[in-house]
């Protein structure tokens, strides 16, 4: 099933933007939102003067501010004339060691995360139910697949609820027309995969944001991105004793 109309979330920067160039390439018409609209406007730009036959939709949005999403999306929907795929892609990374004094960073990566990442699903499927169609995509990450320690806690907590929901929602609608993707994305070179990551772990970001784009295509109920070597560690990384998990920190 070919979705012409996609919303991203987090789309000025990093995966977001990249995956917005890998659809405009496929002649998708495009929804982005993100906090910066001069970064925006200059993707749109650039977008449309590559690929001229496409809309392209554009809309400042902070993702902590839950009461903007439905109006934002709704905005969005109208000026594509529809949206058939939503990809809740924004997120942060600032987590500190727990207990340090650094609540206020693990409290945003929480909130960023997980709770403002559910916020836009209640918004996107609001739109989906009531189109009775659509495909739902959140981008979590291989943090979520064990708890990690240290710096990393607050984040792979976070996304570990937004894969739990991700599971739920895939469960609910499984015999309905909406499909729900969860993406497990590696290290892939972006700003915050280098703060990370093991620089010989990190995938180029085109190749990174293809495998993304592929899973997404395909509908992968759950997909680890790049394949390589993401879905061995998907396999292994639970069933690590804790003394080697904790060299993780």
């Amino acid at each position: 099933m070919t979705r012409s109309k996609i919303l991203i979330t987090g789309a000025s920067a990093g995966l977001g933007a990249a995956m917005a160039r890998d659809f405009a390439e496929k002649g998708r018409d495009l929804a982005l939102c993100a906090r910066r609209l001069d970064a925006l406007e200059s993707l749109r730009d650039e977008l449309h003067a590559a690929h001229p036959n496409i809309k392209v939709a554009v809309h400042a949005l902070d993702v902590d501010d839950h009461a903007a999403i439905p109006s934002v999306f709704a905005q969005l929907r109208e000026e594509l004339d529809g949206l058939d795929r939503v990809i809740v892609n924004a997120g942060i990374g600032k987590g500190a060691r727990i207990g340090t004094g650094r609540a206020d960073a693990n409290i945003a990566t929480a909130t960023t995360n997980f709770v403002s990442a559910l916020a836009q699903t209640e918004a996107a499927l609001e739109i989906f139910r009531a189109k009775g169609a659509g495909h739902l995509v959140l981008v979590s990450s291989m943090s979520a697949v064990r708890g990690l320690p240290g710096t990393k806690a607050a984040y792979s907590a976070s996304k570990a609820g937004l894969a739990a929901l991700g599971e739920a929602l895939t469960v609910e609608f499984a015999q309905s027309p909406i499909a729900v993707t969860t993406l497990l994305p590696g290290f892939i070179a972006t700003d915050m995969a280098a703060k990370a990551g093991d620089a010989r772990m990190v995938a180029p970001l085109d190749k990174g944001v293809a495998a993304m784009v592929r899973a997404i295509e395909r509908e992968r109920i759950r997909a680890c991105v790049p394949g390589w070597p993401w879905r061995l560690i998907d396999l292994v990384l639970p069933h690590l004793p804790r003394a080697v998990v904790a060299r993780m920190s």
